[in-house]
């Protein structure tokens, strides 16, 4: 806990991004970063590289950019490395997600040709429709781990890097719930040694990385890094974590929505999402165990926003239904549509519909860079352990134990600008206003 201002390091040399999974998201995002260093794109969606943060009063208009505020480290010292079960280059995985034109994408086909995945740790336990022969062999799962530890002292060698950053763009496990091995770190070592069943791939990458004293982003909905042990490795080597789920598409509607509804006092009958996506999330979505991980996310959202327990006049009876649906032609543009039953003055009945249209890695791309940057920021400014001031960029935010989350996207952004203006030894922004008063 910081009960006060620290000093934060510099953000000197190179920043290494360990991206696990080169699909879509991370593609996009890659691209992307690689456009606007050549100056040929703007970071649109991106916190971290054009948006503001107010100073003092309203009177004083100075709102500098975030980056401008605080040092975050520099797109052109990013360095990528990624793990993924299929051989291809980061321009063969971005021309096959198809998220992007062929056009844009050859504008830096040279820098994402040198991204080459290493092979990745996968068990198809927990990823069912999905396979590949990109992966790492050993007799048990903590060689699988020393073998990423050991790919990421490679990678820094070779690149000459100062600090890491772990971020998982890979796809949705399956359902799991916490057994005995994930209660402290010593049962799940000794898991990591006896290959336990219960321990997923990506606990193992989130393992390397807290071991290696990296932060680590869940931007998936997967049991990761969200479990007693890893939680313990976290504050044992002073490392930042963060997650879980990216909130892009229906989900982030439902986050700018919901509070209107909560702040006004109108009741809601149901709440019906549905989605149809045809990439590769979609894919792995179509399983009923994964999307049960899926699922649970999506659905945890509203319950948080609303309280039904304090307001059960408007929220009690609340009916709650998410689908989504893998439909190819489709492929990164997901549709959603939501019918939403509400009600007000009198208990009269209204009705909305809304009808997204959206690319969910055109949304997520901005998310993934600005979680990398202020994870960096984290590492930097000596905070450990569960960063809810990042809750802002996720569906199911990670909250410390017996804390409910915050899901309501303005509250999270006043406590992200908050957190920053705190590590600075900036006056916090209250909204009171009283002295415009006198």
């Amino acid at each position: 806990m910081l009960e006060k201002p620290t000093e934060i390091e510099n953000a000197e040399g190179k920043l290494g991004v360990l991206v696990v999974g080169l699909g879509a998201v991370s593609t996009t995002l890659i691209s992307g970063i690689m456009s606007v260093r050549k100056g040929d794109s703007l970071p649109f969606g991106s916190l971290t590289q054009m948006g503001r943060i107010r100073l003092g009063k309203r009177s004083d208009n100075n709102m500098p950019l975030i980056k401008e505020f605080v040092e975050l480290a520099e797109l052109d010292d990013l360095e990528f490395s990624a793990w993924d079960i299929f051989e291809e280059n980061a321009y063969e995985a971005a021309k096959r997600a198809g998220v992007l034109k062929t056009s844009d994408i050859d504008k830096v086909k040279d820098e994402l040709e040198n991204i080459v995945p290493r092979k990745a740790v996968f068990d198809r336990k927990f990823v069912k429709n999905l396979n590949g022969t990109n992966v790492k062999q050993a007799k048990t799962l903590m060689q699988k781990a020393e073998q990423l530890m050991e790919d990421i002292t490679v990678f820094n060698k070779e690149k000459n890097i100062a600090r890491n950053v772990m971020i998982w763009c890979g796809s949705t496990e399956i359902f799991i719930k916490p057994t005995d091995v994930h209660k402290n770190l010593l049962n799940f070592e000794d898991g990591l040694k006896n290959n336990s069943p219960d321990i997923s791939s990506s606990m193992i990458y989130a393992y390397a990385a807290l071991k290696m004293g990296i932060p680590f982003i869940n931007g998936a909905p997967n049991l990761t890094v969200d479990i007693p042990a890893l939680y313990e490795l976290a504050l044992e080597n002073n490392v930042p974590v963060a997650g879980k789920d990216f909130k892009t598409g229906q989900t982030l509607m439902k986050t700018i929505l919901a509070p209107g509804f909560k702040a006004r006092l109108v009741g809601v009958d149901g709440w019906f999402s549905t989605n149809i996506l045809g990439n590769r999330d979609g894919e792995v979505l179509d399983d009923p165990e994964s999307f049960k991980t899926k699922e649970v996310s999506k659905l945890s959202v509203l319950d948080s926003i609303f309280h039904p327990e304090m307001f059960p006049e408007l929220y009690k009876e609340l009916y709650h239904k998410v689908r989504i649906n893998y439909y190819p032609p489709r492929g990164d543009n997901k549709e959603s549509w939501d019918n939403i039953d509400i009600f007000g003055w009198l208990g009269y009945p209204m009705q909305i519909k809304i009808n997204f249209l959206c690319s969910d890695s055109i949304l997520a791309a901005p998310v993934a860079l600005d979680l990398i940057l202020f994870m960096d920021l984290a590492k930097r400014s000596k905070m450990r352990g569960i960063q809810e001031w990042l809750s802002f960029y996720f569906k199911s935010p990670m909250t410390f134990p017996g804390v409910y989350p915050e899901n309501d996207l303005f509250a999270q952004l006043i406590k992200l600008k908050n957190t920053l203006r705190f590590l600075k030894g900036a006056d916090l922004i209250t909204h009171l206003g009283n002295e415009y008063y006198d």
